[in-house]
């Protein structure tokens, strides 16, 4: 048998086992060894104890008539129960549903609660037996069981050909976000060519978006794309993971132009491929060299705009419309939050005129809002949102109060007095340990300020909490670093504290929980600070998530997702 070694049956041999047998409390596991909280048993021993009808059922009526045979009469048990260790295949049996559920019910109690154990089981929950059935067998646990009968494994038991074998795709969607860039392509390549596509926050946006440019590239060779966004994180973001796509479903090598920051803005060479293009670069590019948007819009006959809610500040239109100049050129904008502003309907009527009030939200049979239904179906995770407010710290004059009514966000002096207040900070403090006492191994806190982010990160450092943070003032590598150990596999709880980078872009499913301890006036805000951590189990995320906000009781505050997602929907037409 390719790959698997029954010890003690001759093949190989190892000291912790005696012609088969395990010696208790012998050995230790590293890799493919057995430990000494989980000895195993060995397929030989195992057989050894097992109904003579289930061994001859095994051998098969060909191989006992030999055996009869050789015998020059009926073979005996012991000469069958010799010969099936060799001759009976474990992996066949450890690969096949039904087979795998008859040899674990040869194993003893004992033995049973060992193996579960070895698979997980915390031993209080259910009976071993049970907690064995409810496995889904994946070809680690597979492994593992070959491992606890003794076998040495080079290489995972492969399930028997099937006729009928599904094959899954290595970059594909979800069918709501198959649905939703369906109903997208309609509107881009016909008519007015622009349409906005609404997500909710953390269902996949970029994915679905890099899905159509792909398919947009594929079918219009040669070609360029541009994609539009503000941040590095975010660009970063776009970059990565178009070069991630296009490597599983491209057909032919193309570039990836990377235009922000002090990189140069060289339009030289590209006449096919992508070009992610921050939108401050742009601006100065334009300024800098007059022709830099009328070379780029010549080539590319797609425009993508990333939070595409930002699009109606005039300098960044005036580049979407000198990029949008061709005939067949098209405009995709993306968003999670379609409307601009909060109160201000004039402001989200024109984001809406500017798409030509087109736009393609998630529509999902039997729900009124896909936000909910894409929480019942495990791709948002279900969020627990709570307030908690604080002692009275600061005091609003009538001054105070008439200016925050005026503003569309907090005004800055206004959130830099909050951050020095003690009270305030203090209930911040005792949130974020209250989580991680209730084993959240990834927070995330939005404070107020820079300074704010630093005395957070500073105050929880110094109680032994693994705390970091990153603002605008950080530099890449520190921005960088951090982000990468937060995202990271580490067992240790951490917390990351920010200050105006991770609103947007960042993408780390692992956090489960977040502190919104930046007051904001602004649903498009809130809504993109909750999204950080609302991915559910089916997109890489966690089952359910907890948002507090911790609200000082002169500011306001949200709390409602689904809220967040329906807003705006009186000034659009949805297709």
């Amino acid at each position: 048998m390719l790959g698997v070694f029954e010890l003690g049956v001759g093949v190989h041999d190892d000291s912790c086992f005696g012609r088969g047998r395990v010696r208790a409390g012998a050995c230790r596991r590293a890799g493919g060894v057995v430990t000494a909280w989980s000895p195993g048993m060995s397929f030989k021993a195992l057989l050894a104890d097992a109904p003579m009808a289930y061994i001859r059922g095994h051998l098969g009526e060909q191989l006992c008539a030999l055996l009869d045979l050789i015998e020059g009469g009926t073979a005996g048990d012991d000469r069958l129960r010799a010969v099936a260790p060799i001759a009976i295949d474990a992996e066949r049996l450890v690969a096949d549903a039904a087979e795998r559920t008859a040899l674990i019910a040869l194993v003893s109690g004992p033995k049973q609660a060992e193996l579960a154990q070895r698979l997980g089981s915390l031993g209080e929950e259910q009976p071993p037996l049970d907690y064995l059935q409810s496995l889904k067998w994946t070809a680690d646990e597979r492994r593992e069981l070959l491992e606890f009968f003794g076998f040495t494994i080079d290489r995972v038991p492969s399930l028997p050909p099937a006729l009928k074998q599904e094959s899954a795709p290595e970059y594909g969607l979800f069918p709501h976000q198959r649905h939703a860039a369906a109903r997208v392509k309609e509107l881009l390549y016909d008519g007015p060519r622009r349409t906005v596509l609404h997500l909710p926050t953390g269902v996949g946006k970029t994915r679905t978006g890099m899905s159509l440019i792909c398919d947009h590239l594929r079918q219009h060779e040669p070609t360029v794309v541009v994609w539009l966004a503000h941040g590095q994180e975010l660009l970063e973001q776009a970059a990565a993971e178009f070069e991630r796509a296009w490597a599983k479903v491209g057909d032919r090598p193309l570039p990836v132009l990377r235009v922000w920051g002090g990189a140069p803005a060289d339009l030289a060479e590209i006449t096919d491929g992508l070009v992610v293009l921050g939108l401050e670069k742009a601006v100065s590019a334009a300024k800098s060299d007059p022709q830099f948007l009328a070379t780029l819009a010549a080539r590319s006959t797609l425009t993508v705009f990333d939070e595409a809610h930002q699009i109606i500040a005039p300098t960044f239109q005036r580049v979407v419309d000198e990029l949008t100049i061709r005939h067949d050129a098209s405009l995709l904008g993306l968003t999670a939050t379609p409307g601009r502003t909060w109160a201000d309907i004039s402001k989200d009527e024109e984001l809406s005129d500017y798409f030509s009030r087109h736009k393609v939200m998630l529509e999902i049979e039997g729900y009124t809002n896909p936000v909910t239904a894409l929480i019942e179906q495990g791709y948002l995770a279900k969020p627990f949102m709570r307030t908690v407010a604080s002692e009275a710290g600061i005091h609003l004059s009538a001054h105070d109060q008439q200016l925050l009514a005026r503003s569309f966000d907090i005004p800055t002096a206004m959130m830099a007095e909050l951050a020095r207040d003690e009270q305030w900070n203090l209930k911040i403090v005792q949130t974020i340990t209250e989580l991680l006492q209730q084993q959240h191994r990834r927070i995330l806190v939005f404070a107020a300020s820079v300074d704010h982010c630093r005395l957070i990160a500073a105050v929880l450092s110094a109680a032994g909490f693994d705390a970091e943070f990153v603002t605008g003032e950080s530099s890449p590598r520190h921005r960088s670093q951090v982000i990468s150990r937060f995202k990271g596999p580490g067992r240790r709880p951490m917390v990351l504290c920010n200050y105006g980078v991770l609103t947007t872009g960042f993408d780390a499913p692992a956090a489960s929980a977040a502190v919104i301890a930046r007051p904001t006036k602004s649903l498009v805000l809130y809504s993109q600070m909750v999204g950080r951590v609302i991915r559910g189990p089916k997109a890489g995320g966690t089952d359910t998530c907890e948002i507090v906000t911790v609200v000082n009781p002169e500011l306001p505050g949200f709390g409602d997702v689904a809220e967040a997602f329906t807003n705006w929907e009186d000034v659009w037409e949805t297709a």
